[in-house]
């Protein structure tokens, strides 16, 4: 398995979204960041909403998403956030050993 991927998960405001980056980063889950505002059009509750947003593209290791996923429900305002995982299959080695030195690899089990 791959061990880097991208998360995607998006923000109800520029605050809070920079708020989930910052402790993301703070907790060393994630390498990088990336905040663009967006427009979402989805149904919800039986509605169609359209709503601006911030979507979040959080670059971390494969074996981070549940603590990303944990960190990301307990800061956010939304019922149920977008949590989505892409695998990264390639990148250049220079980008990937610098996330590898920014996001600790998951202590193995103990016997």
């Amino acid at each position: 398995m791959n061990d880097w991927a991208i998360v995607l998960t998006t923000a109800a405001s520029e605050t809070e979204a920079e708020a989930i980056a910052q402790a993301l980063i703070e907790a060393k889950l994630a390498a990088c960041v990336n905040l663009f505002p967006i427009k979402s059009v989805y149904v919800w509750e039986g509605n169609t909403e359209r709503e601006q947003e911030w979507q979040l593209t959080i670059k971390t290791r494969m074996t981070q998403f549940e603590a990303i996923a944990s960190k990301i429900q307990s800061l956010h305002s939304y019922d149920v956030p977008e949590l989505i995982v892409l695998p990264i299959e390639k990148g250049s080695a220079a980008y990937l050993n610098w996330m590898n030195a920014q996001v600790p690899t998951e202590n193995p089990p103990s016997d």
